[in-house]
């Protein structure tokens, strides 16, 4: 008895897997599209004042702190709403 509960939880945990991966792989073209659209206009995200950018003789060292910091703000936000809206 143990053997069947124990593979319809497998089969549950696999079927779950695969929603997953259909999710993860819609939001990757999603994004995918979006990159593509807003690449074009040239937004200056990337280049904004406060990224850091060190160039030496053989290297190039770019941390983008204010765009993270900027997309953080701005997917919490959206989390934040999505949050809310599922909530009621």
């Amino acid at each position: 008895m143990k053997q069947k509960a124990s593979r319809s939880t497998a089969a549950v945990s696999m079927t779950d897997l695969g929603k997953l991966l259909i999710v993860f792989g819609g939001v990757l073209i999603v994004a995918g599209v979006l990159v593509m659209f807003f690449g074009r206009p040239h937004l200056p995200l990337g280049r904004l004042p406060g990224d850091i950018v060190y160039r030496g003789k053989n290297t190039t060292v770019y941390f983008p702190l204010a765009t993270s910091i900027l997309l953080s703000v701005a997917l919490t936000i959206v989390l934040y709403v999505v949050g809310r809206w599922r909530g009621r």
